[in-house]
């Protein structure tokens, strides 16, 4: 791979870091070449991004990208793949799909809305996050519980509370 082509990856690689904003870093090393496109077509079918490339370069794409990424730099050794996701859990999800037909790939590090994750022994915590999304909604949620009962209370007693604001006036009078 030349110096040009190396830029190039580079470039891709921080772009895709950017626009996805999730990523993991795993380990496929010493997997047959039958397996690593299993885990490509499995990558495919659930919107996951796979790119094999030297933890230099992975490195340098996450430099560029200008985020906190210093706490995985340490991870950055041996064979490196990075999938990235627009989800935050289906990265770990498939990983431990995969992870019952062998002992690869292995989780090295996980970045996710800022969040970093080190290790292979958090994917059963990565299964379980929510989204941003998940919780806005169960926020607003609570938020509109509250509301929806006093609404409910006024809509129910309508005509007392009519009654009875009737009666405040009449003796205000």
């Amino acid at each position: 791979m030349n110096k040009e082509e190396k830029y190039e990856l580079v470039q891709a690689l921080t772009e895709q870091i950017n626009e996805y904003g999730n990523f993991y870093i795993t380990d496929t090393a010493d997997l047959s070449v039958a397996k690593i496109n299993n885990i490509r077509r499995k990558c495919f079918e659930a919107d996951i991004k796979i790119q094999v490339a030297k933890n230099s370069l992975i490195k340098k794409a996450m430099e560029a990208a200008g985020g906190d990424y210093t706490a995985i730099y340490d991870v950055l050794k041996g064979s490196s793949s990075i999938l990235f996701s627009k989800s935050g859990t289906a990265p770990a999800k498939l990983i431990k799909q995969l992870r019952k037909e062998g002992d690869k790939p292995v989780l090295k590090a996980a970045y996710i809305d800022s969040a970093v994750f080190i290790g292979d022994n958090q994917l059963d915590t990565l299964t379980k996050l929510k989204s941003k999304e998940q919780l806005l909604g169960e926020i607003i949620g609570l938020l509109q519980s509250p509301a929806k009962n006093v609404v409910s209370a006024l809509q129910s007693g309508g005509n007392k509370l009519a009654g009875i604001v009737k009666t405040l006036q009449e003796r205000e009078g």
